[in-house]
């Protein structure tokens, strides 16, 4: 694998850009689409959420919703912890008004409704409006905040970049598998894209610092070392996330998990193959030696 990474080294970079060229192409496409870079849920566009204590199955109440309102009504199921068993149902609609689903509910399940097995909370347009906006601005400082600390760091405007670049990429490809994948975004998918930027610094920080300040051993000796320390973190997580997916029944962990995973996966193409392609040659280059 070493002997392999060696000799094409120069060729794996295009998987990297083209990974980044293609997901840019897929934001640009469902922003034209839909005027939004990502599907928001009622949390960040404004909408209701009822929590309802019921047996009727997620397939039903859609069936019926749709019927009712002809709208598209998000139906997920309320499972007790521990267990797959269904306790209830969560409903959430941008453009179904509170009173609204109540009256609909108390029609359609009669005594099943009562003030104690049901929920409901409206969320205003301009609140989620306002909350989508202060995370988008909060996620922009962050990058920017982190870009500074890097270049501050190393010193170097090419690593540095790399290391941006790197951590850019991965935001966007996370992006275009939410698009690709039709998750609606929540607060919980912001915090899991400010996660995935973190952890993307970290591993490309992990690998400049060895390459570029460490002097002992050849570049690809410092690469490969790298790559042991750092596939071995991401490896893990990956695990402990896989595992934290299929265990829990909260929908917004399940949501965090999976942008966390697919983000994780191309952090380390990123990363082994855009990031280390880059200080490969500059560390060559400045040190003038052979990559060997």
């Amino acid at each position: 694998m070493k002997r392999f990474y060696i000799k094409h080294n120069k060729r794996l970079v295009w998987i990297p850009i083209a990974i980044m060229l293609i997901s840019l192409a897929i934001v640009i496409n469902h922003t034209i689409k839909t005027g939004d870079i990502v599907q928001k849920d009622v949390t960040l566009a404004g909408g209701v959420t009822a929590t309802i204590y019921t047996q009727t199955s997620v397939s039903e109440m859609e069936d019926m919703l749709n019927e009712r309102f002809g709208l598209e009504v998000l139906v997920r199921k309320l499972a007790e912890f521990g267990t797959d068993e269904q306790i209830g149902l969560i409903i959430e609609s941008s453009d179904i008004k509170g009173e609204e689903l109540r009256t609909f509910l108390q029609e359609n399940l009669g005594e099943e409704v009562t003030e104690e097995n049901l929920s409901i909370e409206e969320t205003g347009s301009s609140l989620g409006e306002s909350f989508y906006r202060q995370m988008i601005i909060a996620i922009g400082i962050a990058f920017i905040l982190m870009s500074i600390v890097i270049f501050i760091a190393f010193r170097s405007v090419i690593p540095s970049l790399a290391v941006v670049l790197a951590a850019l990429a991965d935001m966007i490809a996370a992006l275009a598998f939410i698009d690709l994948v039709g998750i609606r975004l929540s607060t919980s998918g912001i915090a899991a894209i400010l996660l995935l930027m973190g952890y993307s610094i970290d591993t490309d920080v992990l690998l400049t610092t060895k390459v570029l300040k460490r002097k002992e051993g050849t570049i690809m000796e410092r690469v490969f070392s790298s790559m042991a320390t750092g596939l071995t973190m991401t490896c893990t997580t990956i695990v402990a996330l896989t595992v934290g997916y299929f265990v829990s029944n909260s929908f917004l962990l399940k949501q965090m998990f999976i942008i966390l995973i697919a983000g994780l996966f191309i952090d380390i193409i990123m990363t082994y193959m855009l990031n280390t392609r880059i200080l490969i040659w500059y560390t060559a280059k400045k040190e003038k030696a052979d990559i060997e």
